[in-house]
């Protein structure tokens, strides 16, 4: 009997504890680009963990699906995950698939990187029915050591009586080595993959008496499998990032596929939902798409991502710069672009997410610019997610080093800036694609799309009520590309927009300077209050150094009411006349 843990959660802990009081020894199989990180085992409770009989196992660096990357980054991950440990002073013999996903050619890898044995999950038989055909315990020794049965990882829903049946189950069918997997041992954390601290001194305290009888040996897995252990053996090392101006992101269009998976690309996302993954055909360019549907929504989102892993898939990214990011989608419900960057040996952070951008029926082109890369970040993983009940299919990812990236050609003379102007395009909740919420102050103030339009069917209403101070307005969203109006400093622009009002208004403007930081810029004369549309219009003054875009609106500075559409913003060299 063997009792292992995956992952190097802190929690386990608690298990440990519980062990060594009993006289009992498991196998810690660890992530290593996740230790001494929040939530996970330090390198002293590595050390202790080892320091009581227990053994420390490989379980790769980013615990990545092993099976859909390139041979090169699984090698990496396989062997600097041991060789992590292995410097650590432990001595590192057993592994364990990540997801127990494997194949013939994983096998290979493991054993190539210096393993004695790997396990997997789900080849011998649990508390589920459906596996009751399948043997009760692996032979000893394993009939394949890189590919040793295990029931079932436990999970929130096995009970005392379901582990104490694994042993007793392969007690009475001939022996064998039963392998139990335990994720968490906390109250509160993973839903799933968690047992009480309650139950498995329960577990544990009976599986000590059954070692006391002389009816169970546990013993780790190393102990199990035995043999010595081989040198270490280093990965390959980590490719160059493309030539500046090349496309950063490995299989793009997601036309090379793992059965049925495309290469290099996971599945990511969080909170309680069901996401399900299918590749579609035709794509926006060549054979394949990737779809997701998400149901059963409740909290959190999903979305596809390079591999979270140690670069051989996810783009190399430099501390400082930003990047462009381009995605071409189609979907019932909004998205956004949602980031993560690599620190120190391996660990994945959560970095930010764009503005929402609006649901599309035809293939549509996303685009977003980063803010500048954190400090002791080496890589980046993005995608475009669902955060609702829907669908969403993606193809065609870009991704380029603004410092590399030559700037966009200025827009031509007498073409209009402004993105969605007449405001027809919806994009979230209350606000049109491109559009969103401006103003400070104490005041109450709602916005709603009303069919009262200057042209075409809608228009956006702003309320205010309960007025003390300040303003409110609508703006083009102060983004880093997509929306907001691009803008040439020292240039001077002619700004316009049909409004009806309650009150009198004026045009206040925002300009984004050379960080990427959006600041108040100037505001127009005030305009009298209108029962009919009436169009409002204002020449800016040079746009100050730095600035690459601006960002206007209609200010209300009452209780009261402003209808406006069809925006527009022209640089005042070609502009048309009002």
């Amino acid at each position: 009997m063997s009792l292992t843990f995956d992952d190097g959660n802190a929690d386990q802990l608690t298990a440990e504890a519980t062990m060594k009081s009993l006289g009992l020894v498991g196998t810690f199989f660890i992530t290593t680009g996740w230790i001494d990180q929040p939530t996970y085992l330090t390198t002293a409770n590595l050390q202790q963990i080892a320091a009581d009989g227990n053994e420390i196992g490989g379980h790769t660096v980013t615990h990545p699906d092993l099976v859909y990357l390139p041979p090169a980054e699984s090698t990496r991950q396989i062997c600097n995950g041991r060789v992590a440990l292995m410097n650590m002073g432990f001595k590192v013999t057993s592994f364990a698939y990540p997801f127990a996903s494997e194949d013939p050619a994983t096998e290979a890898l493991v054993k190539q990187c210096g393993f004695n044995s790997a396990r997997g999950l789900g080849d011998a038989a649990s508390k589920d029915p459906a596996s009751a055909t399948l043997p009760a315990a692996d032979t000893i020794p394993p009939a394949n050591p890189y590919v040793t049965a295990a029931p079932d990882e436990v999970d929130s829903t096995w009970t005392l009586q379901n582990l104490e049946n694994q042993v007793t189950h392969a007690q009475t069918t001939g022996g064998g080595w039963v392998q139990l997997t335990f994720h968490h041992i906390a109250v509160g954390t993973d839903p799933t993959l968690t047992i009480t601290p309650t139950l498995f001194n329960q577990f544990a305290t009976w599986l000590a008496q059954q070692k006391t009888a002389g009816t169970v040996a546990v013993k780790t897995v190393d102990q199990t499998v035995g043999g010595t252990q081989k040198p270490a053996v280093q990965g390959p090392a980590v490719p160059p990032p493309p030539p500046p101006g090349t496309n950063m992101i490995q299989n793009p269009s997601l036309e090379t596929l793992v059965n049925t998976i495309p290469q290099c690309w996971a599945a990511g996302g969080y909170g309680t939902n069901t996401p399900a993954f299918a590749v579609v055909s035709p794509g926006h360019t060549g054979k394949n798409a990737e779809q997701l549907t998400l149901t059963g929504w409740v909290s959190g989102d999903a979305k596809l991502l390079p591999a979270l892993d140690l670069g051989g898939c996810s783009p190399t990214g430099t501390p400082g710069h930003t990047y462009q990011l381009k995605a071409w989608y189609k979907s019932t419900a909004a998205t956004q672009f949602e980031l993560y960057y690599r620190i120190g040996s391996g660990f994945w952070k959560y970095w930010t997410a764009s503005p929402l951008i609006g649901a599309a029926t035809n293939w549509t082109q996303a685009t977003w610019t980063t803010p500048p890369l954190p400090a002791g970040a080496s890589g980046i993983s993005w995608g475009l997610n669902i955060q609702t009940n829907g669908t969403i299919n993606t193809d065609d990812y870009e991704m380029y080093d603004v410092a590399v990236v030559p700037p966009p050609p200025p827009p031509p003379a007498g073409g209009n800036l402004v993105q969605n102007p007449g405001l027809e395009t919806a994009g979230s909740g209350s606000f049109p694609l491109c559009w969103q919420a401006g103003g400070y102050g104490t005041n109450t103030a709602v916005f709603s799309t009303v069919a009262t339009a200057h042209t075409g069917t809608k228009a956006e209403k702003l309320t205010i009520t309960g007025y003390s101070s300040g303003d409110a307005k609508l703006l083009p969203t102060m983004d880093s590309s997509t929306c907001a109006p691009q803008a040439v400093a020292g240039h001077t622009y002619s700004v316009r927009a049909w409004y009806t009002s309650t009150a009198v208004t004026q045009f206040a403007l925002y300009y984004r300077d050379a960080t990427g930081t959006w600041v108040y810029w100037t505001s127009g004369p005030w305009l009298a209050a209108a029962s009919a549309y009436t169009q409002a219009s204002f020449t800016t003054p040079a746009l100050p150094a730095g600035a690459t875009a601006v960002s206007f609106g209609l200010s209300l500075f009452n209780n009261g009411t402003v209808t406006t559409d069809d925006y527009a913003m022209y640089d005042t060299v070609g502009a048309p006349p009002l």
